[in-house]
C-alpha cells in the first residue's frame, strides 16, 4: 500500500465515524507561537484541546507535516526523519481513549489486514501524581493484545507545560520470526500509533490542573507505517523516498548511515523551503541551513569534487508534489547552490582558523565554544575538518 493510499483510507476510516477532516498546516506554526516549527499534529490545535469550540466540531481528522530537531541525532536508523507526516484523529470532549483504542485497533487489523498477533501495547502505569489508566490496560486485555506498564514512556506532554495526559502506544512487530519480548526490550517493535489521553494541564510548578474537557489526541507516523505494510524494514526504503533512493547512490557513493542522512535531510530542505523559509543563521533558517551544511560535510569530506549542482529533479518535484508545495523546483536547486556557496567559503575559513597552533591539539568545550560563536563553526563541521588530512 503506498503512503497516499493509507493517508486516504485512514482518512475516511475515521470520516465515517463522524471525524470532519481538518487542512494540515505548514510546517510554520501560527504567529506569535514559541516554537520555531510544528512538532506534532496536535500543535495547531491547543486552542481547540484547551477548550475553545472547533467550527467543524468535536471530532477531527488530518494529515499532518511535521518536523523535529529533537531527532537529528536519531536519523539514519530505521524509523526516525526530520520532516515526517503524522495522520492524526482528535476528541475535543467527545468519546473517551477504550472508543479510540477500539477504532485504531480495528483500522489496523481489519481495516489494513494488520495480524493482531503482531502488534503490542503500552500503557501508563502510574505515578506519584496520577493513578494508572485502567481503562486502556483493561480494553487492551478484552482483545488479547499483549501490554506492557512504563511511566516516563506513556506520559504525553508537548513541552515542560501546557496540556498533556498519559497515552497507549500501539506498537507493529518488524522483525522475522515470532514476535518476542516488549517494545522496551526489543528494538524490532516499532512504535506506528500513539492516542493521547489529553485530560490535564501542566503549571509552572509542575502540578497538574485539569482541562476544561476530557480529550483524545492520536498520532500515527505514516511512513513508518507504510514501510511495514510494504514489506520493508527502514523509512528510507519506503515510497516516499523512492526517487531519492533510485537516484541518488549512483551520483554519490556513501555507506548506508551516510546515505541516510542526505536523503533525509536533502528531503527536509526542501519541504522547509516549499513552505517558505530560507537559509539564516537564526531561528528557522538556521535550521535549514544546518541540515544543508550537514548534508555538504558529508559530502566533502571524502570527494570535494561533490555538488548539489548534481543532484536530479526527479527527487525535488516528487517532494514539493508529495506535501503539495507550490514552489518552482528550479528556485529551490538555485537556493540550494547559493547555500552551498556560502558552505564553501565557510570551509575555506575553517581550515585557515583550524590551522592556528592554538587547535593543533586536543579541542575542549570552550574551543568549540569559541569557533562556532565567533567564527561561524559548528562542532559537526570542525571535527570532520580536523579527520580529513
Amino acid at each position: 500500500m503506498k503512503s497516499e493510499d493509507l493517508t486516504r483510507r485512514f482518512v475516511e476510516y475515521f470520516e465515517d465515524r463522524g471525524h470532519r477532516r481538518i487542512t494540515g498546516s505548514t510546517l510554520l506554526p501560527p504567529p506569535g507561537d514559541p516554537v520555531l516549527f510544528t512538532t506534532s499534529g496536535m500543535h495547531p490545535l491547543t486552542p481547540y484541546l484547551e477548550g475553545r469550540p472547533h467550527p467543524l466540531g468535536r471530532r477531527l481528522v488530518n494529515a499532518q507535516r511535521c518536523l523535529r530537531t529533537t531527532d537529528l541525532d536519531e536519523v539514519g536508523d530505521s524509523t526516525h526523519l526530520t520532516v515526517f507526516e503524522m495522520l492524526g484523529t482528535w476528541s475535543l470532549g467527545d468519546y473517551e481513549g477504550p472508543v479510540s483504542l477500539d477504532w485504531g485497533y480495528g483500522l489496523l487489523t481489519e481495516g489494513l489486514g494488520i495480524d493482531p498477533g503482531r502488534l503490542h501495547a503500552t500503557v501508563f502505569g502510574g505515578d506519584g501524581q496520577t493513578g494508572p489508566d485502567t481503562p486502556s490496560l483493561e480494553f487492551w486485555r478484552s482483545r488479547g493484545v499483549p501490554v506492557e506498564l512504563t511511566v516516563e514512556d506513556n506520559w504525553w506532554s508537548n513541552g515542560p507545560t501546557g496540556p498533556c495526559g498519559p497515552d497507549s502506544e500501539i506498537f507493529l512487530w518488524s522483525g522475522e520470526g515470532p514476535p518476542r519480548s516488549t517494545p522496551t526490550g526489543d528494538q524490532r517493535w516499532v512504535e506506528v500509533w500513539n492516542h493521547v489521553m489529553m485530560r490535564h494541564r501542566r503549571l509552572d510548578d509542575g502540578t497538574l490542573r485539569p482541562l476544561p474537557q476530557r480529550n483524545v489526541d492520536t498520532g500515527l507516523g505514516l511512513e513508518r507505517l507504510a514501510t511495514l505494510l510494504q514489506g520493508e524494514t527502514s523509512v528510507y526504503d519506503s515510497d516516499v523516498f523512492e526517487p531519492w533512493r533510485r537516484q541518488l547512490p549512483a551520483l554519490w557513493t556513501l555507506d548506508e548511515r551516510d546515505r541516510r542522512l542526505v536523503y533525509d535531510h536533502l528531503r527536509s530542505a526542501v519541504v522547509v523551503l516549499g513552505d517558505g523559509v530560507r537559509p539564516g543563521n537564526t531561528g528557522r533558517g538556521y535550521v535549514l541551513r544546518r541540515l544543508l551544511r550537514r548534508v555538504l560535510t558529508v559530502l566533502v569530506r571524502d570527494e570535494p569534487s561533490r555538488t548539489l549542482g548534481d543532484l536530479p529533479g526527479e527527487p525535488v518535484e516528487h517532494t514539493l508534489d508529495h506535501f503539495r508545495q507550490d514552489m518552482d523546483p528550479g528556485e529551490v536547486r538555485r537556493l540550494l547552490l547559493d547555500e552551498e556557496r556560502r558552505f564553501l567559503r565557510l570551509l575555506e575559513r575553517g581550515r585557515r582558523v583550524l590551522a592556528r597552533p592554538r587547535f593543533h591539539g586536543p579541542l575542549d568545550e570552550e574551543d568549540f565554544h569559541y569557533l562556532h560563536d565567533t567564527h561561524g563553526l559548528p562542532r559537526d563541521l570542525v571535527e570532520s575538518l580536523r579527520s580529513t588530512p
